[in-house]
């Protein structure tokens, strides 16, 4: 990912802010009341507001100064979602089998991080490409690899490669548990901040927005 910084942003201000995923659908409407709808994106794209999160004066000092090194829209960064963080449903701890990544062929060392969303019409496969470093767990075959030993994770990418010797075998399921932030930077490049509004409780509007490596 080009303008990208490996930071994130302050842990304390984002697990008090709002947002979510949104989608693009394209709806036409036919004469006879019913309606054909499109996808117009494959993935959904979270956004956020930060502004809640900040509760006092010192948080709102160390969003701006967060804001001035990014350069406001210009370099994306990390962000931890409070909903979900977690290759585990119930956001407990990650375990290697959590998440299917794929199966062994005898001759793919790479798999994509990847959380399943749904499982019973639809499932979506969402990409993750900002693991939290050190926190993945893989396993092949439902026996846990050993990081570093079997296999490596790039937590810019978010791409597990398994190390010569440790490939999986043809239809060995290769599954994996994580933490992961999310890729955005700030939707704006103007923070209006109004002391005397803030200081009668007025929450500051901080858009962020999900990019895609």
């Amino acid at each position: 990912m080009t303008s990208f910084h490996e930071i994130l942003f302050p842990l304390d201000i984002a697990l008090k802010s709002a947002g979510g995923p949104e989608r693009r659908t394209e709806i036409v409407a036919f004469g006879s009341g019913r309606e054909q709808r499109n996808a117009r994106w494959a993935h959904s794209r979270r956004r956020y507001d930060a502004g809640y999160g900040v509760k006092t004066l010192t948080a709102l000092q160390q969003v701006v100064a967060f804001f001035e090194e990014r350069r406001g829209q210009l370099y994306g960064f990390r962000w931890r979602d409070r909903l979900d963080h977690s290759s585990a449903t119930d956001a407990a701890t990650p375990a290697p089998l959590d998440q299917m990544l794929g199966a062994g062929d005898g001759a793919q060392a790479q798999f994509q991080l990847t959380k399943i969303y749904g499982s019973s019409y639809a499932p979506y496969a969402r990409p993750i490409e900002k693991p939290v470093p050190g926190s993945v767990r893989v396993a092949v075959a439902g026996v846990e690899a050993v990081t570093e030993t079997d296999f490596t994770c790039d937590a810019t990418t978010g791409i597990v490669t398994f190390l010569p010797g440790h490939i999986p075998a043809s239809g060995a399921a290769v599954t994996a548990g994580f933490l992961f932030d999310v890729p955005v930077r700030f939707d704006t490049d103007y923070l209006e901040v109004d002391l005397s509004a803030f200081a009668a409780g007025a929450i500051p509007k901080i858009p962020l927005v999900e990019i895609k490596p």
